[in-house]
C-alpha cells in the first residue's frame, strides 16, 4: 500500500514538472480562459445587467473550454516517447495511473483557473454575492471535468491530430457538469444543483479511472 502510495504521488509530481515544460503548461489555459471571457462583452455589447445575468454562465464555459485545451497532453507525450507503455507495466494499476495524472492535469489546469476567478469575475461583471458559491462550484465540478476528459483523452491517444475527435467525444459528456455547475452558482452552496454536482464528479471519480484504464489498453495494444 505504501508502495502505490509514494509511486501514486511521484507520478504526480512528474507529471506537475512536465505539465510547465510542454507548450507553456498552466499559462496557456489560463490565457486562453481570459481571453474568453474577455471576448464576450464584445458580442454581448454595453449591457450589463445582461452580462451579470449570464456571468456564472460564461465563467463556467470558459473554465470548460480552458480544461479542453489541455486534454489532449493528458497521456499524448508519454505516449510518443515510450513512457505510457513503461507506466502501464509497472506494478501500479493501469486506473491508478490514469487517476494519478487527472490529479496532476487538476492541479495544473483547473487549480490555476479557480485561483485566478475573483480577478476575471469583475471583467465578466460577476455579481459579488455568486462569487462564493461559483468558487465552491468549480472546486467540486471540475475535478469530474479531468476525470470525464480522460476517457475521451484514452480513446485518442493513438489518433494523429486527434483534438477534434477528442472534442466531439468529450463535450456531450460534460453537458451535466455545465448544467449543474453553472446553476449551482445561482441557487447557492447548500442548493440541489451543488447536491447534484457533487453527485456528478464522485460518480467520475468512481467510475471514469475503470473506463479511462480499458481504453488506454485498448489503445496501446
Amino acid at each position: 500500500m505504501n508502495s502505490f502510495i509514494s509511486s501514486f504521488w511521484a507520478l504526480v509530481r512528474r507529471d506537475i514538472r512536465l505539465a510547465g515544460l510542454i507548450g507553456g503548461g498552466p499559462l496557456v489555459g489560463l490565457a486562453f480562459f481570459v481571453i474568453v471571457v474577455t471576448m464576450v462583452p464584445f458580442g454581448v455589447g454595453a449591457d450589463l445587467p445582461l452580462l451579470t445575468r449570464i456571468a456564472p454562465g460564461v465563467l463556467w464555459v470558459a473554465v470548460l473550454l480552458a480544461t479542453l485545451l489541455s486534454l489532449d497532453r493528458l497521456f499524448q507525450a508519454d505516449h510518443e516517447d515510450g513512457s505510457l507503455d513503461l507506466l502501464l507495466m509497472t506494478q501500479m494499476p493501469a486506473e491508478g495511473v490514469v487517476l494519478a495524472k487527472c490529479v496532476a492535469h487538476w492541479l495544473t489546469t483547473a487549480l490555476p483557473l479557480i485561483v485566478a476567478l475573483p480577478a476575471v469575475a469583475l471583467l465578466a461583471n460577476l455579481d459579488t454575492a455568486l462569487l462564493l458559491p461559483l468558487l465552491v462550484s468549480l472546486v467540486i465540478g471540475t475535478p469530474a471535468l479531468s476525470l470525464i476528459g480522460a476517457i475521451g483523452a484514452a480513446l485518442t491517444v493513438g489518433v494523429r491530430r486527434g483534438g477534434l475527435v477528442l472534442s466531439l467525444i468529450v463535450l456531450p459528456l460534460y453537458v451535466p457538469v455545465l448544467i449543474f455547475g453553472a446553476a449551482a452558482a445561482d441557487a447557492g452552496i447548500a442548493g440541489a444543483p451543488m447536491m447534484f454536482l457533487g453527485a456528478v464528479s464522485l460518480a467520475a471519480l468512481a467510475l471514469t479511472p475503470f473506463a479511462a484504464a480499458a481504453a488506454l489498453r485498448i489503445s496501446v495494444s
